[in-house]
């Protein structure tokens, strides 16, 4: 069966299906998420990997605005501890670094977040989290990403939209919770990002205007050792 039969339905219809992948480390756990298209597409418009089709409204405005929030991201970080860690690595934090091959291939990876520019009084204007497992799996036309441990763990899916550069669409697993919520059901834990390689064997999930404590984050992928 074709892996996006599970995730869209039957030849794309507007039911949701479950996308399963791996949780908590185990391979014997998993996990559902429930991706489905949140619009119509005028016959002969289908492609089964069109982001543009599952993105909800407020998503598509998110990746709009994507330099948008990295300019104000940016601009809030003025501690000199903060400008020496983005000075420390300009191919991670510089928004116009992208090369070819934008989806990393499936595997094990190390994740690190970055947490760019205080959304409220309790985060600072640059915050690092220490890198942490996640994984990469081939579903057929796209791919998905999920973090394995840590307090708020990105599970969703990777779609094609250029050479440089894809989308991700998915939804923020957070604490103990074991099912994350099906993308759509909740603004508040929807994810939407692009996804970009800025070296060899190396690439960055940038999530603009995330709906709790930052502006932009931007999460490091790199191979897992």
């Amino acid at each position: 069966m074709n892996p996006l039969t599970r995730i869209f339905g039957t030849a794309l219809c507007a039911l949701s299906a479950p996308l399963i992948v791996g949780c908590g480390g185990d391979s014997d756990k998993k996990i559902e998420v429930r991706i489905a298209p949140s619009r119509a597409v005028p016959p002969g418009g289908e492609t089964v990997a069109d982001w543009r089709r599952v993105a909800t409204a407020a998503d598509r405005a998110r990746l709009r605005g994507w330099r948008q929030a990295w300019v104000v991201a940016l601009g809030k970080v003025t501690s000199a501890d903060g400008l020496a860690v983005l000075r420390a690595d300009p191919s991670l934090f510089d928004p116009d670094r992208v090369l070819p091959t934008a989806a990393p291939p499936a595997g094990a990876y190390r994740c690190r977040v970055f947490k760019l520019g205080a959304n409220g009084t309790a985060m600072r204007n640059l915050t690092t989290y220490p890198a942490v497992d996640c994984m990469v799996r081939d579903e057929g036309d796209v791919s998905s990403l999920y973090k394995v441990s840590g307090a708020q763990r990105p599970v969703g899916l990777i779609f094609p939209d250029s050479g440089s550069r894809a989308v991700f669409l998915g939804t923020m697993v957070l604490g103990d919770e074991t099912k994350p919520l099906n993308y759509g059901q909740d603004a508040n834990r929807d994810l939407a990002g692009y996804v970009e390689r800025i070296g060899p064997r190396r690439w960055r999930l940038v999530l603009p205007q995330p709906r709790f404590e930052s502006l932009l984050d931007v999460v490091e992928i790199v191979p897992k050792p």
